[in-house]
């Protein structure tokens, strides 16, 4: 039976699980440690260590945010941890752990594993957007990942909130319309620090009818329905997955889903309506994906 490590980086935390099966697999042994973020080294260690608490793994499958060469195992760029760029990562620490090593970007992994088993099985063109930090983006065309010329494709974190703003940080969309944004900004309402304030918390108040959390969803959910719509216009996919912790809230998909039909409504009746359903796998989805990525090495 083959056992492969599959290591899902976020910018928080850094999930990982033993994938073990032969021609469907399992996951087992899933831990977490918090990522580091004072160097490459550090980090890099970190991951090797969690290799070395484990017996007979033939492998590793990373999954991590940002630009990533997955052909060359290379980091372009990677947000948060800006360290690791130009950084091999995958020779690096096949070097450190004596086993094959993959890379993929993270909203890569959770598309890839959608289109095998998940909510995108059987859909030819789709995209895929993960709400975490930032947003992550992933485009599925003819059931294959579309990575564009320079690894960016999907990449919506990166488009700008207004089209006369600079383009820095605070214009991007990943700044408000990530998980974190909405966090923040249901934080502010509530007048409590970010870090006291949990998704658990938000949704607890939103499944309990209060008003100003109510509030806060949908004016979130209208700016994801309207980057999903202008993103419908460009690609034209047959469905949309919303993956992250996020999407595990049945409300969240609803409020996205009406706020689309508000928009289509006042929309040209001929355009096409786009069609919003969660990722199958939600937290899990990276790791799968990573799995799936090692197995087409």
């Amino acid at each position: 039976m083959r056992k492969i490590l599959a290591i899902d980086i976020g910018g928080t935390f850094i999930k990982h699980a033993i994938m073990s099966g032969t021609r469907s697999f399992k996951i087992s042994a899933q831990n977490k440690i918090p990522t580091p973020k004072e160097s490459h080294e550090e980090f890099l260690k970190a991951l090797a260590d969690i290799f070395n608490t484990q017996d007979e793994v033939e492998g590793i499958a990373v999954s991590m945010p940002g630009l990533i060469d997955t052909f060359k195992g290379v980091c372009i760029s990677s947000g948060a941890l800006e360290f690791s760029n130009g950084h091999c990562i995958a020779e690096e620490l096949q070097a450190m752990c004596g086993v094959p090593v993959t890379v993929e970007n993270d909203a890569n992994c959770a598309a890839l594993a959608e289109i095998k088993s998940g909510s995108l099985a059987g859909v030819k063109d789709a995209f895929v957007l993960v709400f975490g930090t930032g947003i992550g983006g992933a485009i599925v065309r003819n059931r294959e990942l579309y990575r564009g010329a320079h690894f960016c494709a999907g990449e919506v974190s990166f488009m700008t909130k207004n089209i006369y703003g600079a383009t820095g940080r605070e214009n991007f969309c990943g700044g408000e319309f990530g998980a974190i944004g909405f966090q923040k900004s249901c934080a502010e309402i509530l007048d409590m620090p970010p870090e006291e304030v949990t998704g658990e918390m938000i949704f607890d108040l939103i499944e309990e009818n209060d008003d100003d959390m109510l509030d806060a969803l949908y004016k979130f959910a209208h700016g994801v329905a309207m980057m999903i719509f202008n993103l419908q216009i460009i690609y034209d996919p047959e469905k949309f997955a919303l993956g992250g912790g996020i999407s595990a809230r049945q409300s969240f998909i609803d409020a996205v889903q009406d706020k689309i039909d508000e928009i289509c409504a006042d929309a040209p009746e001929y355009l096409p309506h786009p069609e919003v359903v969660a990722c199958k796998y939600r937290n899990e989805a990276n790791l799968f994906g990573a799995l799936y990525r090692y197995l087409k090495k």
